[in-house]
């Protein structure tokens, strides 16, 4: 780490606002283009991913899975019907964490070549940021090149009189939690919902999810959250649609949730998994001409509009708030800056080196729940909206050796979107056990605009669950 003194001035080719994972792929691409790059982190290097999100989630969420998946299997059922270890589980969890200490990747920083800047960063005007410590003395660096804004997004509460006084959790809480709480209310019916009522009930508490729409998992096909749905209710999960809160308290130490249609319940926390906002609203964006708080524009390079300095990688500019397609972002935007600073040419086109187009067509994303569910690209509905002729293909799991042998009762489904133009695919959701590991083949078909004519020559391996591909294309074919 880099030591400051008030009213210091130092300048860098680029400065990187945010030490998270896309505030780290930045500065690894721009130190590799040979820029000096300096990186500001007000709290833990390596960002929401490694502490309070992707790691310490998916380590809760790891034992449940590997437990729900040997009780499909006879010979091996018998030895896993008891209880979780939920000491031994959350201990786990808290290795992938680090125990919450960033030694590693801030020496992970140190070893491309980058200066890091702990304090509060916020810009002074153009290509100028100022770092505020802890006793207040003030470091100000300037950017020949670029300023990436890298600083990602916090969990967004209701509007609810007295929600402070109730200490709600929020996905930190959540995916930190010593304990597990014995009644947990959970509200919101997308992946932190989902996942967390998976984990949770799974380690001892009695979970109840209120969702204010029909059903969970609303950006993906519907058959994803309907099995979900099941699946969850057949795990102890109480799971309520239609059900907007209206006022929570806390009365003796429990919370109290009334809905607007008068149901009451009690539990001993409650996380609001609502949705997020931008951490934009304290970085001095009102010193470039820019609004606090909004979520920042950019152009596929991922240039904030109106500028030729500022860049926004990951969720702040709001394409795709997935860690790892901030990644993908960070590493575009990182040769971006090192083309333009070098002189390089730009390949700024469709699929181009300098250019985010997955953003728009190849998305893919797992949501950890028993079952998984998996998608791709466009789902039936958003591709019909963009005004693409496609028609959908569905299979069931129960059609592939490969789901038989992964476990007795296996269930899931697939679904294939065609253009039936030029004979590509728009979008593939799978939902079934283990099919995490499916959704990248699916990718490189819908990034690649891989026509159907070559997938045919694309052979699964029996008997996996990757047989499920012929399936699809044969009732392609057949209908």
């Amino acid at each position: 780490m880099t030591e400051t003194t008030e009213s210091e001035t130092i300048a860098y080719d680029v400065v990187v606002l945010g030490a998270g994972p896309v505030g780290e792929n930045v500065a690894d691409r721009t130190r590799a283009a040979g820029l000096t790059t300096a990186i500001v982190e007000s709290e833990l290097v390596g960002g929401e991913c490694s502490y309070w999100a992707c790691m310490p989630s998916k380590a809760l969420l790891r034992p449940v899975i590997a437990r729900a998946d040997a009780r499909r299997l006879p010979g091996l059922a018998a030895a896993v019907q008891g209880p979780l270890d939920t000491p031994a589980v959350l201990e786990r969890r808290d290795t992938f964490t680090s125990h919450w200490q960033d030694d590693g990747q801030a020496d992970w920083v140190e070893g491309i070549g980058a200066d890091l800047y702990r304090g509060h960063g916020r810009l002074a005007g153009p290509r100028t940021v100022t770092v505020t410590v802890s006793d207040g003395g003030v470091t100000t660096l300037t950017a020949r090149h670029a300023v990436a804004v890298c600083t990602g997004t916090r969990a967004q509460l209701p509007d609810l009189p007295g929600l402070a006084e109730v200490r709600p959790w929020t996905s930190r809480e959540a995916t930190s939690a010593e304990t597990a709480p014995g009644r947990l209310v959970i509200v919101g019916g997308g992946v932190v919902a989902t996942e967390m009522a998976t984990a949770w009930a799974a380690l001892g508490s009695r979970v109840t999810v209120l969702v204010r729409g029909k059903g969970l998992l609303g950006r993906m096909e519907p058959f994803a959250g309907e099995l979900v749905a099941e699946a969850l209710a057949e795990a102890g999960v109480d799971v309520r649609t239609g059900a907007s809160v209206a006022s929570v308290t806390r009365e003796n130490g429990a919370v109290v949730v009334l809905t607007r249609t008068g149901e009451r319940f009690e539990a001993d926390e409650i996380l609001f998994a609502t949705g997020r906002v931008p951490q934009t609203d304290d970085i001095g964006l009102d010193t470039v001409g820019l609004e606090p708080g909004g979520w920042l524009e950019v152009d596929d390079t991922l240039l904030v509009n109106g500028t030729d300095w500022l860049y926004a990688a990951g969720d702040v500019n709001h394409r795709a708030l997935l860690t790892h397609q901030g990644k993908y972002q960070a590493r575009i935007a990182g040769a971006a800056i090192g083309a333009r600073a070098t002189g390089a040419p730009l390949l700024d086109g469709p699929w181009g080196a300098h250019a985010a187009t997955a953003d728009h067509e190849a998305v893919p994303q797992v949501v950890f729940t028993d079952p998984e569910a998996a998608a791709v690209g466009l789902s039936l509905a958003e591709a019909e909206q963009a005004g693409h002729r496609v028609r959908a293909v569905d299979v069931e799991f129960s059609s592939v050796a490969g789901a038989a042998l992964y476990g007795d009762g296996y269930k899931g489904r697939a679904r294939m979107v065609v253009d039936l133009e030029d004979e590509i695919l728009r979008g593939v959701t799978f939902v079934g056990p283990g099919v995490g590991e499916l959704i990248h083949s699916a990718t490189l078909a819908v990034a690649g605009h891989v026509p159907i004519s070559r997938l045919w020559h694309v052979v699964p391996s029996y008997p996996t669950l990757s047989e499920v591909w012929l399936r699809l294309l044969e009732a392609y074919r057949d209908n």
